[in-house]
Protein backbone atom coordinates (compact mmCIF):
# COMPACT_ATOMS: atom_id res chain seq x y z
CA UNK A 1 0.00 0.00 0.00
CA UNK A 2 1.65 3.65 -1.00
CA UNK A 3 1.64 5.86 1.65
CA UNK A 4 2.10 9.64 1.49
CA UNK A 5 5.90 8.93 0.94
CA UNK A 6 6.69 8.77 -3.27
CA UNK A 7 10.39 7.58 -3.53
CA UNK A 8 10.01 9.32 -7.51
CA UNK A 9 10.49 13.17 -5.33
CA UNK A 10 13.77 11.92 -3.32
CA UNK A 11 16.68 14.09 -3.70
CA UNK A 12 19.75 14.17 -1.64
CA UNK A 13 21.41 17.77 -1.70
CA UNK A 14 22.38 20.65 0.59
CA UNK A 15 19.85 22.27 3.07
CA UNK A 16 19.01 25.96 2.20
CA UNK A 17 16.86 28.40 4.02
CA UNK A 18 15.25 32.28 3.77
CA UNK A 19 14.31 33.98 6.89
CA UNK A 20 12.86 37.75 5.97
CA UNK A 21 11.01 40.39 7.70
CA UNK A 22 8.59 41.91 5.02
CA UNK A 23 8.28 45.31 6.78
CA UNK A 24 12.40 45.26 6.28
CA UNK A 25 13.04 45.88 9.87
CA UNK A 26 15.99 44.20 11.19
CA UNK A 27 16.42 42.59 14.19
CA UNK A 28 17.54 39.67 16.52
CA UNK A 29 15.07 37.60 15.76
CA UNK A 30 15.34 37.39 12.09
CA UNK A 31 19.20 35.87 12.60
CA UNK A 32 17.97 33.34 15.84
CA UNK A 33 15.00 31.86 13.51
CA UNK A 34 17.64 31.69 10.57
CA UNK A 35 19.53 29.58 12.92
CA UNK A 36 17.10 27.67 14.14
CA UNK A 37 16.10 26.70 10.20
CA UNK A 38 19.82 25.78 9.62
CA UNK A 39 19.69 23.61 12.75
CA UNK A 40 16.94 21.71 11.10
CA UNK A 41 18.70 20.82 8.23
CA UNK A 42 21.76 18.99 9.79
CA UNK A 43 20.69 15.83 7.90
CA UNK A 44 21.22 18.23 4.67
CA UNK A 45 24.68 18.46 5.45
CA UNK A 46 27.72 16.04 5.01
CA UNK A 47 30.45 14.86 7.41
CA UNK A 48 33.88 13.43 6.45
CA UNK A 49 35.60 10.39 8.29
CA UNK A 50 35.78 12.74 10.54
CA UNK A 51 31.92 12.80 12.09
CA UNK A 52 32.92 16.32 13.74
CA UNK A 53 34.25 18.70 10.80
CA UNK A 54 30.89 19.16 8.16
CA UNK A 55 30.98 19.64 4.23
CA UNK A 56 29.77 23.60 5.43
CA UNK A 57 27.79 25.98 7.17
CA UNK A 58 27.27 29.83 6.87
CA UNK A 59 24.54 32.56 6.86
CA UNK A 60 24.06 35.48 4.55
CA UNK A 61 22.70 38.83 6.82
CA UNK A 62 22.59 42.55 6.04
CA UNK A 63 25.34 44.34 7.61
CA UNK A 64 24.87 44.25 11.57
CA UNK A 65 25.20 48.20 12.24
CA UNK A 66 24.23 48.23 15.76
CA UNK A 67 26.38 45.46 16.43
CA UNK A 68 29.17 46.60 14.57
CA UNK A 69 29.21 49.97 16.24
CA UNK A 70 28.49 48.50 19.55
CA UNK A 71 31.97 46.10 19.46
CA UNK A 72 34.69 48.19 16.95
CA UNK A 73 36.52 50.45 19.10
CA UNK A 74 36.73 53.10 15.78
CA UNK A 75 34.33 55.37 14.55
CA UNK A 76 32.04 53.94 11.58
CA UNK A 77 30.29 56.39 8.82
CA UNK A 78 26.64 56.03 8.66
CA UNK A 79 24.77 52.74 7.15
CA UNK A 80 25.59 52.23 3.64
CA UNK A 81 28.34 54.57 3.63
CA UNK A 82 30.49 51.92 5.06
CA UNK A 83 31.13 48.60 3.75
CA UNK A 84 32.80 45.23 5.31
CA UNK A 85 35.41 42.84 3.74
CA UNK A 86 35.59 39.36 5.27
CA UNK A 87 38.91 38.15 4.93
CA UNK A 88 39.89 34.16 4.72
CA UNK A 89 43.37 34.09 5.49
CA UNK A 90 46.89 32.26 5.79
CA UNK A 91 48.36 31.52 9.32
CA UNK A 92 51.58 32.06 8.42
CA UNK A 93 51.89 35.38 9.43
CA UNK A 94 54.41 36.83 6.48
CA UNK A 95 52.01 35.43 4.15
CA UNK A 96 48.91 36.98 6.02
CA UNK A 97 50.39 40.45 6.33
CA UNK A 98 51.14 40.43 2.22
CA UNK A 99 47.76 39.43 1.37
CA UNK A 100 45.70 42.27 3.89
CA UNK A 101 48.33 44.73 2.42
CA UNK A 102 47.55 43.93 -0.89
CA UNK A 103 43.52 44.33 -0.37
CA UNK A 104 44.21 47.13 1.32
CA UNK A 105 46.43 48.80 -1.34
CA UNK A 106 44.01 48.08 -3.82
CA UNK A 107 40.70 49.30 -2.03
CA UNK A 108 42.91 52.86 -1.60
CA UNK A 109 43.59 52.72 -5.36
CA UNK A 110 39.68 52.54 -5.91
CA UNK A 111 39.10 55.76 -4.08
CA UNK A 112 37.84 53.93 -1.07
CA UNK A 113 38.90 54.91 2.89
CA UNK A 114 40.23 51.85 4.48
CA UNK A 115 39.04 52.69 8.55
CA UNK A 116 40.35 49.59 10.33
CA UNK A 117 41.01 45.77 11.07
CA UNK A 118 38.59 43.85 12.99
CA UNK A 119 39.50 40.10 14.25
CA UNK A 120 36.28 38.53 13.73
CA UNK A 121 36.08 36.28 17.48
CA UNK A 122 36.11 32.43 17.39
CA UNK A 123 35.62 29.54 19.30
CA UNK A 124 37.89 27.02 17.37
CA UNK A 125 37.18 24.17 19.55
CA UNK A 126 33.38 24.06 18.17
CA UNK A 127 34.84 22.96 14.50
CA UNK A 128 35.74 19.42 13.82
CA UNK A 129 39.32 18.37 13.52
CA UNK A 130 40.15 18.08 10.47
CA UNK A 131 38.36 21.93 10.28
CA UNK A 132 40.51 23.20 12.75
CA UNK A 133 43.50 22.11 10.77
CA UNK A 134 42.82 24.01 7.55
CA UNK A 135 40.96 26.59 9.27
CA UNK A 136 42.35 30.35 7.75
CA UNK A 137 42.26 33.61 9.77
CA UNK A 138 39.04 35.55 9.76
CA UNK A 139 39.04 39.44 10.08
CA UNK A 140 37.27 41.92 8.69
CA UNK A 141 37.78 44.82 6.72
CA UNK A 142 35.96 48.38 7.52
CA UNK A 143 36.25 50.42 4.63
CA UNK A 144 34.28 53.99 3.48
CA UNK A 145 33.11 55.39 0.87
CA UNK A 146 33.72 58.80 -0.50
CA UNK A 147 31.63 61.88 -0.14
CA UNK A 148 29.18 61.73 -3.12
CA UNK A 149 28.98 58.09 -4.11
CA UNK A 150 25.77 56.43 -3.56
CA UNK A 151 25.20 52.89 -3.17
CA UNK A 152 25.39 50.91 -6.07
CA UNK A 153 28.46 53.16 -6.69
CA UNK A 154 29.71 51.98 -3.58
CA UNK A 155 28.88 48.57 -4.10
CA UNK A 156 30.85 48.55 -7.77
CA UNK A 157 33.60 49.80 -5.97
CA UNK A 158 34.51 47.59 -3.31
CA UNK A 159 34.03 44.74 -6.49
CA UNK A 160 36.39 45.76 -8.61
CA UNK A 161 38.79 46.51 -5.71
CA UNK A 162 38.00 43.23 -4.54
CA UNK A 163 38.44 41.34 -7.56
CA UNK A 164 41.85 43.06 -8.56
CA UNK A 165 43.01 42.08 -5.08
CA UNK A 166 42.18 38.42 -5.71
CA UNK A 167 43.89 38.33 -9.34
CA UNK A 168 47.03 40.28 -8.00
CA UNK A 169 47.39 37.58 -5.20
CA UNK A 170 47.03 34.47 -7.75
CA UNK A 171 43.53 34.01 -6.35
CA UNK A 172 45.23 32.82 -3.19
CA UNK A 173 43.34 35.59 -1.09
CA UNK A 174 39.62 34.62 -0.08
CA UNK A 175 37.18 37.41 0.08
CA UNK A 176 33.43 35.62 1.08
CA UNK A 177 31.87 38.87 1.29
CA UNK A 178 32.40 42.73 0.51
CA UNK A 179 29.94 44.41 0.79
CA UNK A 180 28.15 47.77 2.30
CA UNK A 181 24.79 45.73 2.72
CA UNK A 182 25.57 42.17 3.46
CA UNK A 183 28.00 40.27 5.25
CA UNK A 184 28.29 36.47 5.43
CA UNK A 185 29.64 34.06 8.34
CA UNK A 186 30.67 30.45 7.31
CA UNK A 187 32.94 27.76 7.26
CA UNK A 188 33.74 24.13 7.12
CA UNK A 189 31.50 23.42 9.34
CA UNK A 190 27.54 21.52 10.31
CA UNK A 191 24.86 23.25 10.82
CA UNK A 192 24.89 23.09 14.77
CA UNK A 193 28.46 24.22 15.11
CA UNK A 194 27.99 27.27 13.08
CA UNK A 195 26.56 29.90 15.64
CA UNK A 196 28.53 28.11 18.63
CA UNK A 197 31.82 28.82 16.40
CA UNK A 198 30.52 32.29 15.60
CA UNK A 199 29.85 34.43 18.73
CA UNK A 200 28.74 37.43 16.69
CA UNK A 201 25.89 35.46 15.67
CA UNK A 202 23.90 35.26 18.98
CA UNK A 203 24.80 38.41 20.27
CA UNK A 204 21.48 40.21 21.07
CA UNK A 205 22.55 43.35 19.16
CA UNK A 206 23.48 41.60 16.34
CA UNK A 207 20.49 42.52 13.81
CA UNK A 208 19.40 41.91 10.29
CA UNK A 209 15.86 41.64 8.35
CA UNK A 210 17.18 38.77 6.71
CA UNK A 211 19.17 35.74 7.24
CA UNK A 212 19.58 33.56 4.32
CA UNK A 213 21.20 30.00 5.57
CA UNK A 214 22.81 26.71 3.86
CA UNK A 215 23.56 23.28 5.06
CA UNK A 216 26.16 21.77 2.79
CA UNK A 217 26.26 18.59 0.98
CA UNK A 218 29.41 18.72 -1.08
CA UNK A 219 29.04 17.23 -4.97
CA UNK A 220 31.49 18.29 -7.44
CA UNK A 221 34.25 19.72 -5.14
CA UNK A 222 35.45 18.46 -1.55
CA UNK A 223 34.62 20.67 1.03
CA UNK A 224 36.50 23.39 2.10
CA UNK A 225 36.21 26.88 4.12
CA UNK A 226 36.03 28.96 0.90
CA UNK A 227 33.45 26.54 -0.31
CA UNK A 228 30.56 27.38 2.19
CA UNK A 229 27.88 28.57 1.31
CA UNK A 230 25.92 31.16 1.32
CA UNK A 231 28.32 33.10 -1.57
CA UNK A 232 28.18 36.88 -2.13
CA UNK A 233 24.92 36.85 -4.27
CA UNK A 234 22.89 33.17 -3.75
CA UNK A 235 22.95 30.25 -1.62
CA UNK A 236 22.50 27.03 -3.97
CA UNK A 237 20.42 23.72 -3.75
CA UNK A 238 21.71 20.69 -5.90
CA UNK A 239 24.39 20.60 -8.76
CA UNK A 240 24.60 22.21 -12.41
CA UNK A 241 25.72 19.37 -14.89
CA UNK A 242 26.58 21.44 -17.46
CA UNK A 243 29.47 23.26 -15.63
CA UNK A 244 32.46 22.98 -18.22
CA UNK A 245 30.39 24.05 -20.72
CA UNK A 246 29.22 27.08 -19.20
CA UNK A 247 32.67 27.72 -17.93
CA UNK A 248 33.95 27.44 -21.15
CA UNK A 249 31.56 29.63 -23.16
CA UNK A 250 32.06 32.68 -20.09
CA UNK A 251 35.85 32.06 -21.39
CA UNK A 252 35.16 32.64 -25.01
CA UNK A 253 32.79 35.17 -24.06
CA UNK A 254 35.34 37.50 -21.88
CA UNK A 255 36.51 39.32 -25.30
CA UNK A 256 33.52 40.80 -26.04
CA UNK A 257 32.49 41.72 -22.32
CA UNK A 258 31.74 45.12 -21.88
CA UNK A 259 29.41 47.27 -19.10
CA UNK A 260 28.44 51.27 -19.30
CA UNK A 261 28.64 51.19 -15.59
CA UNK A 262 32.08 49.23 -15.62
CA UNK A 263 33.87 50.84 -18.10
CA UNK A 264 37.18 49.81 -19.22
CA UNK A 265 37.45 48.40 -15.35
CA UNK A 266 35.85 45.06 -16.63
CA UNK A 267 39.08 44.25 -18.66
CA UNK A 268 41.18 44.40 -15.20
CA UNK A 269 38.92 41.79 -13.15
CA UNK A 270 39.03 39.27 -15.89
CA UNK A 271 38.48 35.96 -15.96
CA UNK A 272 35.12 36.19 -13.78
CA UNK A 273 34.86 32.65 -12.90
CA UNK A 274 37.63 32.07 -9.86
CA UNK A 275 39.85 29.16 -10.29
CA UNK A 276 39.04 25.98 -8.46
CA UNK A 277 35.55 26.90 -7.08
CA UNK A 278 32.61 24.74 -7.10
CA UNK A 279 29.43 24.81 -9.69
CA UNK A 280 28.13 26.97 -7.14
CA UNK A 281 30.65 29.53 -6.71
CA UNK A 282 31.16 29.67 -10.13
CA UNK A 283 27.40 30.34 -10.58
CA UNK A 284 27.32 33.01 -8.15
CA UNK A 285 31.11 34.93 -10.02
CA UNK A 286 28.49 35.01 -13.18
CA UNK A 287 25.31 35.87 -11.87
CA UNK A 288 27.86 39.09 -9.50
CA UNK A 289 29.04 40.49 -12.97
CA UNK A 290 25.43 40.77 -13.98
CA UNK A 291 24.03 42.57 -11.00
CA UNK A 292 27.06 44.68 -11.12
CA UNK A 293 26.70 45.62 -14.43
CA UNK A 294 23.58 46.77 -13.77
CA UNK A 295 20.41 44.09 -14.14
CA UNK A 296 18.67 42.83 -10.93
CA UNK A 297 19.15 39.93 -9.64
CA UNK A 298 15.93 38.21 -10.60
CA UNK A 299 16.65 39.35 -14.18
CA UNK A 300 20.63 37.82 -13.61
CA UNK A 301 18.93 34.87 -12.80
CA UNK A 302 16.74 34.50 -15.47
CA UNK A 303 19.40 35.61 -17.53
CA UNK A 304 20.88 32.00 -16.76
CA UNK A 305 18.18 29.61 -17.21
CA UNK A 306 18.06 28.19 -20.76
Amino acid sequence: MQGLYDPRYEHDGCGVALVARLDGVACPEAVRRGLTALGAMEHRGAEGADADTGDGAGMLVQIPDRFFRAVCDFPLPDPGHYGVAVCFLPTDERRRQTLEWLLVEKITDAGLEVLAWRDVPVRAEAAGRVARQTAPVIRQLFVAAPGGMDGDAFERALFLARRRAELASGEELIVPTCSSRTIVYKGMLSAPQLPHFYPDLVDERFESALALVHSRFSTNTFPSWELAHPYRMLAHNGEVNTLEGNRNWMRARASQLESELLGGDIADILPIIRAGGSDSATLDNVVELLVMAGRSLPHALMMLIP
